[in-house]
């Protein structure tokens, strides 16, 4: 299987953390937005893409890279995400980002979020929220994750 995990992470490591947690079992090349040669999703068999959430949305130079991408034929993609708090019901960001990533073209065959300290600026005045995360159980959980990812990629080829 031949996967590539798209991965922006800008505050604390976070996200790269779960990034390099999802690669590791899937055996997939963990990259920022900038260094993803589009060409290369034609061969990719699954694709992973997250950020950190920051005003309860994906980093905006994740969604740009996925508005920029040429339009795909099915290939499959997983959203994944750490935040200080949990998706609300009123704003599903992992819901936003899905849709983007049909409109061009992807099949989206999961998601995956966990807690991360975010220091953002309200937060920051208590030294963050989620403290300690992602922790050991995050970590497992993502790794946990991905092998049922992998699982249903190769039955399905």
């Amino acid at each position: 299987m031949k996967a590539v995990i798209v991965c922006v992470s800008v505050s604390h490591g976070n996200t790269r953390r779960i990034a390099d947690a999802l690669g590791e079992v899937l055996g997939a090349r963990v990259v920022g937005p900038d260094e993803l040669d589009p060409a290369d999703l034609a061969s990719c068999d699954l694709v992973g893409f997250g950020s950190g959430i920051f005003t309860m949305n994906f980093h905006p130079r994740l969604r740009e890279l996925i508005r920029t991408l040429p339009a795909q034929s099915g290939t499959k993609a997983f959203v994944y995400a750490t935040s200080g708090m949990p998706e609300t019901p009123l704003r599903r960001y992992t819901r936003s980002l899905a849709t983007l990533l049909t409109d061009r073209g992807f099949t989206v065959v999961d998601t995956f979020t966990c807690r991360g300290l975010d220091t953002w600026l309200p937060m920051r005045i208590v030294g963050g929220v989620s403290k300690g995360h992602p922790d050991a159980a995050d970590l497992h959980a993502a790794r946990t994750f991905a092998e049922g990812l992998r699982a249903r990629i190769t039955a399905g080829s």
